[in-house]
C-alpha cells in the first residue's frame, strides 16, 4: 500500500515539512539519508528565528526532528539513488527498499563544493566555512580568505567587509569568472586584496585556523598567510542525481519549479529548500519552503482522497 505522503530529505526543509504534514494527520515518511544537511557540519546558528543565543546546527536538526516524530512522521535513514515520478503512485527506491507515495516533497539539499584538501576537513566549523553569511559575523576584525572566482566569492567577500579587517580573494586564475559589475565592486573596495594564479595548499592552525600555504599554479612557489578565516566561495552541487530524467533540471543542476513548489506535469510532487534555491540557501529559507510544500500537499491529498470517495 501507498505511502500518503514521502518526503525525501531530512534538513531543515524536509523536517519543517515533516513537523506541518505530521500535525495535518498524513504521518509522513521522512526518507532521510544520513539526515541534517549542511546544518549538521555548523557549529553555532545565530540567524535562525527563536534562539537569541544562538544553538548548534545538530541540536537544531535534532530539535527538528524530535518535534516531526510527536507528531507522528515516521523515519528511515537511507539514501534515495532512483525515483520513478513518470507513473502514480510514485517510487522512491533505496539500496535496500522500494517505497510508492500519492504525494511526495523532495528536500535533497544542495552540498558545498570543498576544495578536498585534508586540513579543511579538520577546521570545518574553527575557522573554515562554506557560508559567507551564516558565519561572516563570528569573524569581526579579523584577517580572512575569500577561495573563488565567481559571482558567489564576490558576494561573500563583499559581505564580509562588514565584519572582518581585511578580505583576501585567492583565485586561481588571472581573471574572474564573475559578472563584470560585482568583480568591479571586489576590485574597488578598500579592504579586498586579491591573490591570482593561487590554490589553497594547507590550511594551518591549532584549536582554530592561523594561517594558510597558498601555492602560484604559475611558478609552482609557496607563501604562507596569515589569517583568521577561510571561506570556500567555489559553488554547491544540488543532491538531484537521483532524479535526472524525472524531474526538470536547470543546468546546474538544480530542480526547476514554477509557483516556488510545483513542478509543471507532476502532481502532488513539490519542491522544497536548496535543493531548486541556488539563491538564498539559508536553513530559515528552506524550513519556509518546507512549510510552504506540506500545506500545498495538504491541499493536493485532502482532494486527492476526497475525490476518491465519490465527493463524499
Amino acid at each position: 500500500m501507498a505511502e500518503k505522503l514521502i518526503i525525501i530529505g531530512a534538513g531543515p526543509a524536509g523536517l519543517s515539512a515533516a513537523i506541518y504534514a505530521s500535525r495535518e494527520g498524513f504521518e509522513p515518511l521522512v526518507v532521510g539519508g544520513m539526515g541534517g544537511g549542511q546544518l549538521e557540519l555548523t557549529s553555532i546558528v545565530e540567524n535562525y528565528p527563536g534562539f537569541p543565543e544562538g544553538i548548534d546546527g545538530p541540536k537544531l536538526i535534532s530539535d527538528l526532528k524530535r518535534q516531526a516524530e510527536r507528531f507522528g512522521a515516521r523515519f528511515v535513514y537511507e539514501f534515495v539513488n532512483k525515483v520513478d515520478f513518470n507513473t502514480k503512485p510514485y517510487k522512491i527506491f533505496t539500496d535496500g527498499n522500494a517505497y510508492e507515495a500519492d504525494a511526495v516533497i523532495v528536500a535533497t539539499g544542495a552540498d558545498a563544493k570543498w576544495l578536498g584538501i585534508e586540513s579543511e576537513k579538520r577546521f570545518r566549523g574553527k575557522g573554515v566555512s562554506s557560508c559567507a553569511t551564516c558565519d561572516g559575523a563570528f569573524f569581526k576584525g579579523a584577517d580572512v580568505i575569500v577561495v573563488g572566482g565567481g559571482d558567489t566569492a564576490m558576494e561573500d567577500s563583499l559581505f564580509l567587509t562588514r565584519f572582518a579587517k581585511s578580505v583576501t580573494v585567492v583565485h586561481r586564475k588571472d581573471e574572474f569568472r564573475a559578472s563584470r559589475i560585482m568583480q568591479e565592486k571586489v576590485l574597488h573596495n578598500d579592504k579586498i586584496n586579491v591573490i591570482w594564479n593561487s590554490t589553497v595548499e594547507e590550511i594551518k592552525g591549532d584549536a582554530r585556523v592561523n594561517g594558510v600555504v597558498l601555492k602560484d599554479v604559475l611558478t609552482g612557489q609557496t607563501q604562507k598567510l596569515k589569517i583568521d578565516g577561510v571561506f570556500i566561495a567555489i559553488g554547491y552541487t544540488p543532491n538531484t542525481k537521483p532524479f535526472v530524467g524525472s524531474l526538470p533540471l536547470d543546468k546546474q543542476g538544480y530542480i526547476i519549479t514554477k509557483d516556488e513548489v510545483l513542478v509543471d506535469g507532476k502532481d502532488g510532487i513539490f519542491i522544497a529548500g536548496d535543493v531548486a534555491d541556488h539563491y538564498y540557501r539559508q536553513a530559515a529559507t528552506a524550513s519556509g519552503s518546507g512549510v510552504k510544500c506540506a500545506l500545498r500537499a495538504r491541499e493536493y491529498l485532502s482532494n486527492l482522497y476526497y475525490e476518491e470517495k465519490g465527493g463524499k
